[in-house]
């Protein structure tokens, strides 16, 4: 739905499936009531996610057009496209799988290449021409820190190389698809804890460092453009997804990395609209210990969830998942954000918190100067929360984007 700050909606990999029938049927079952509840009389937006396999299966004329049929029917659009987890996301071990394949293999490039073909075809049109002029797909920090030699500067040159290589045929797809239809499309990388790209400043100093120097190298080389038209065209067709999430857990504050996207001249794709679990932990030994049990209850086996923990000299210290934590917890540990994605409009979960207010926040930056045009809820955490939390799906995205809907008035 419009919004003052832009198009909202929820991103559809809250629901499980890696078939086209599966996606379509979860769809059918969730969007209408959803949007009777939220926009009645006016057109619901999507963030839509495809499974590889579902991706291969909407590829078919008359699928396709069932969609899009199916969309117009119900006054619905998509305006954005999750294209980071590649199969299964639901019911089965996901953990750090979820980046593969990533950005160094070939399947990671046609999978992304043929959302961006879906994603062109499903944009809402008026009078022939796209009703929506731009539009992205968020993808995977290029890969994960861990499948490489972190400390070999050689080894990890080898990796930005690589992926950004494949990257680049993404983005020459997508000049093409201007050149023929006129439609900006934009890959969003998602910077996250322990992805190839983790911080603010890393995806900067990659941005800088390899992909512009890659990119002006092959466009020039496949387009015959000029340095400035092929920096143009990077900067268009390659941005930031915004998940307010992973960037709580680093402690990175928000104005600041937002400044220096600025200052560098690089844009948002779109704001993933996230929450971590956050906690402090008091100095009596038994609420320490009280307070470090709490995250028990969410050490689940699916996902992973990276914490960050600041100690008492201010440092940060990175464990790659929860039970890596909660076995090296000490005295020293003052604070700890972990990657979880809880539901937006809960604050307190016991001894626990969420990073709530760093979505206000966000919201609020996005309302004095506007970065993007497209906002996303991205929790997708409902199946693995603990049983006191859980609610009737449908019941809980429209708890969600209430809650973003209230907050952007209040902002």
């Amino acid at each position: 739905m419009k919004t003052p700050l832009g198009h909202l909606s929820y991103c559809t990999n809250i629901h499980a499936g890696e078939h086209w029938t599966d996606h379509f049927l979860a769809l059918q079952n969730a969007l209408p009531t959803i949007k009777n509840q939220l926009s009645p009389d006016a057109p619901l937006g999507i963030g839509l996610r495809l499974a590889n396999i579902a991706s291969l299966e909407l590829t078919q004329p008359e699928r396709l057009a069932e969609f899009q049929r199916w969309l117009s029917d119900n006054n619905l659009y998509v305006f954005t496209m999750n294209g980071f987890p590649y199969g299964g996301f639901h019911r089965s071990r996901v953990k750090d799988q979820v980046h593969a394949p990533d950005w160094t293999t070939p399947e990671r490039v046609d999978y992304t290449i043929r959302l961006f073909g879906l994603l062109a075809n499903l944009l809402p049109r008026t009078d022939g021409k796209a009703a929506i002029p731009s539009a992205g797909i968020s993808t995977s920090p290029l890969s994960y820190r861990y499948w490489f030699r972190w400390d070999n500067e050689t080894q990890r040159d080898k990796a930005f190389e690589i992926t950004t290589q494949r990257l680049v045929t993404v983005v020459e797809e997508l000049v093409r698809i201007k050149e023929s239809d006129g439609i900006s499309l934009h890959l969003d990388i998602e910077p996250e804890p322990d992805g190839l790209l983790e911080t603010g400043d890393e995806f900067i100093n990659w941005f800088n460092l390899y992909l512009l120097p890659i990119g002006l190298d092959r466009l020039n080389e496949e387009f015959g453009m000029s340095a400035a038209e092929a920096e143009a065209a990077l900067r268009e067709h390659v941005q930031l997804c915004y998940d307010v999430c992973h960037f709580a857990v680093g402690y990175e504050r928000h104005a600041e990395v937002l400044k220096k996207l600025q200052e560098n001249s690089i844009k948002v794709g779109k704001i993933q609209i996230s929450a971590a679990l956050k906690a402090t932990f008091p100095e009596e030994p038994n609420s320490r210990a009280m307070t470090h049990d709490q995250f028990l209850h969410f050490n689940e086996p699916v996902y992973l969830h990276q914490v960050v923990a600041r100690d008492d000299r201010g440092e940060l210290l990175r464990y790659p998942d929860l039970p890596e934590a909660l076995q090296a917890f000490d005295k020293r540990h003052v604070e700890w954000r972990a990657h979880f994605h809880v539901p937006l409009f809960i604050s307190d979960y016991g001894l626990l918190q969420s990073t709530q207010n760093d979505i206000v926040e966000v919201l609020r930056l996005q309302k004095e100067t506007s970065f993007t045009e497209q906002l996303e809820v991205e929790t997708y955490t409902w199946e693995v929360l603990p049983d006191d939390l859980k609610m009737p799906l449908n019941e809980s995205i429209t708890r969600e984007l209430e809650w973003v809907l209230q907050k952007i008035k209040e902002v």
